[in-house]
C-alpha cells in the first residue's frame, strides 16, 4: 500500500458545507501496509525482502522506489487491472481529519503468483512474516505457511478476519484483543482471555499467541507456562497508525537476531510504546529501541559497541556528540575547565580514555598513578562529562571513527591534522576542533610536586 499524507493549516469552516478547509502546504508519500513491516525491519537493521500485489501505476513505481532506497529487496507482482491501494490522510495541526481509500480486491484473478515468489525469497531468509490486511493479497496463506515449514522457518502472522483457520501451523499468530474476540467471544476479564485464547492456540497449533491490549500493553500466551503480561510502554499516544506492524516487525527481527519469545514480545512492546509517540506509519530505530530498552538512559561508563549505540540514539534524537580523549591520570582544575570548554560545543560529551598499558607505552614506568576503572569512574561523576570509554591502542582513531562525533574535540597546541581520528570525522561531515589548556596545570607537574616533598 501506499500511504499520502497531504498536511495544512485550517483555520476557517467552507462555506459549501460545515467541514474545514485545509490549506495544504505538504505532500508525502511512505510505503504502508506490509511496506511498513519491511520498513520497520530494515529500520532495526534486518536484512528485508518483501514480496506483495500492487498495481501496474505511478504509485507502485513509487512504492518500489522507496522501498530500494532503505535497501529493501522488494519482489512485486504488478498487476494491470487493480490500482496500488493507496491511503490518502488529510491532516492539520497534528490532527487527522479524514481518510480516503484508493483500492480493490487483489484476490488473484487465476494462478496466485506469491508461492513462488515466497519460496525463492525463503531459501535465504531466516523466517517468513504474513503481514494480513484483509485485501486479497493472502488468498492462501495455507500454502505459504507449508513452504516455510518446508524450508524449516518460522512463520509470524499479523491476522486479520473473523476466522483464523487459514493460519493453522503457524509459529505465532499477533491479533489485538478485538479482533481475538471477534474469533473467540467477548472476554470479560484477563482469566476468560487467557483461557479463550489457550484454547485457540491448541486448537491452531500455534507454537504461541500475542495479544495486543493497547493501552494495556500485550499477553504472551504459550502451551505449558504462565500468561505473561507485559505493560504498554507508551508515555504519550500521538498516533496509533502503524503500531502494529512495528510490533511484528521488532518480534521478526529479534527472533531472527536469536533471541528468546519472552525478550523478543518485551523489546515489541517497548517499540510499540515508541511507535505510537510519532505521526503516521512510522518506523522506530535500533539505536532508539536500545536506549528506550534500558530504561531510558544510558549508563556513563560503556564499551565500545554500547558507546557507538549510544552516540546513534542521541543523533537520531538531533543531538550533537563531542569526543575528545586522554589519559586523566590524576584529574586536575586544568582538565575540568578543559572538559566544560568542550561541553559547550555540543550537547553529548564522550571521553575516550587510554587503558593502563596504553597509558604505560605513552608516559613510562610508573604511570598511571590510578587505573583505567578509576580515573573513569572519576570522570564520569563530572557534569559536564555524559560517556566514558576505555581504549588500548596508542591512539583512539578507530573508536572515534567508529562513534562519528559531530565535534572532535584536543587540548594543547596539536595542528588539527595531526590530531588522530580528524580525517574520519571530517569525512563524516564534522568538525575538528584544538582548545587551549590551562597554563601550569598538568599531571606530571602533580607528580613531580608530591615527588619533590
Amino acid at each position: 500500500m501506499l500511504d499520502r499524507y497531504w498536511t495544512g493549516a485550517t483555520r476557517r469552516i467552507s462555506p459549501e458545507a460545515p467541514v474545514p478547509v485545509v490549506h495544504v502546504e505538504q505532500v508525502e508519500d511512505r510505503p504502508g501496509g506490509a511496506a511498513n513491516v519491511a520498513l520497520n525491519l530494515a529500520a532495526l537493521g534486518a536484512d528485508t525482502a518483501l514480496v506483495g500485489v500492487t498495481g501496474a501505476d505511478a504509485a507502485a513505481d513509487l512504492l518500489a522506489e522507496r522501498l530500494s532506497s532503505q535497501g529493501i529487496r522488494a519482489r512485486l507482482h504488478r498487476r494491470p487491472d487493480v490500482p496500488t491501494i493507496t491511503k490518502l490522510r488529510v491532516l492539520s495541526h497534528h490532527q487527522q481529519l479524514i481518510r480516503l481509500d484508493f483500492e480493490q480486491s487483489l484476490a488473484p484473478a487465476d494462478i496466485d503468483p506469491l508461492p513462488k515468489l515466497v519460496a525463492e525469497a525463503l531459501t535465504c531468509a531466516d523466517l517468513l512474516l504474513l503481514s494480513d490486511y484483509a485485501k486479497g493479497t493472502l488468498a492462501d496463506p495455507q500454502g505459504l505457511i507449508a513452504i516455510a515449514k518446508t524450508q524449516g522457518k518460522a512463520v509470524l502472522v499479523d491476522p486479520k478476519g473473523r476466522d483464523f483457520t487459514p493460519y493453522r501451523g503457524a509459529t505465532l499468530l499477533t491479533p489485538n484483543r478485538a479482533e481475538l474476540e471477534q474469533i473467540v467471544g467477548a472476554c470479560v476479564d484477563d482469566a476468560m482471555l487467557i483461557e479463550k485464547g489457550q484454547r485457540l492456540r491448541a486448537e491452531l497449533q500455534l507454537d504461541a499467541l500475542l495479544v495486543t491490549l493497547g493501552e494495556r500493553g500485550m499477553l504472551l500466551l504459550r502451551p505449558d507456562a504462565e500468561a505473561l503480561h507485559l505493560p504498554t510502554q507508551a508515555r504519550e499516544v500521538f498516533d496509533v497508525t502503524g503500531a502494529g506492524d512495528t510490533v511484528i516487525a521488532t518480534l521478526a527481527a529479534a527472533i531472527s537476531a536469536g533471541v528468546g519469545l519472552a525478550e523478543a514480545c518485551a523489546l515489541a512492546n517497548c517499540a510499540a510504546g515508541l511507535a505510537v509517540a510519532k505521526l503516521g506509519t512510522a518506523s522506530v530505530t535500533a539505536a532508539e529501541l536500545e536506549l528506550a530498552y534500558r530504561g531510558g538512559e544510558w549508563q556513563p561508563v560503556l564499551d565500545r559497541d554500547a558507546l557507538v549505540a549510544a552516540a546513534a540514539a542521541a543523533r537520531a534524537a538531533g543531538e550533537r556528540v563531542v569526543m575528545t580523549n586522554g589519559c586523566f591520570d590524576i584529574l586536575h582544575e586544568g582538565h575540568v575547565a578543559y572538559l566544560q570548554q568542550a561541553k559547550r560545543l555540543g550537547d553529548r560529551l564522550v571521553v575516550a580514555v587510554n587503558d593502563d598499558a596504553s597509558v604505560q607505552r605513552l608516559k613510562g614506568a610508573g604511570r598511571p598513578v590510578n587505573g583505567v576503572e578509576q580515573r573513569m569512574a572519576v570522570l564520569a561523576g563530572l557534569a559536564s562529562v555524559d560517556w566514558v570509554c576505555p581504549f588500548a591502542e596508542d591512539t583512539p582513531e578507530s573508536l572515534i571513527c567508529a562513534v562519528r562525533p559531530e565535534v572532535l574535540v584536543k587540548g594543547g597546541d596539536y595542528r588539527p591534522e595531526e590530531i588522530a581520528g580528524a580525517d574520519c570525522v571530517r569525512a563524516s561531515g564534522g568538525e575538528v576542533r584544538v582548545l587551549d589548556f590551562l597554563p601550569g596545570r598538568s599531571t606530571s607537574r602533580i607528580i613531580g610536586t608530591i615527588r619533590d616533598r
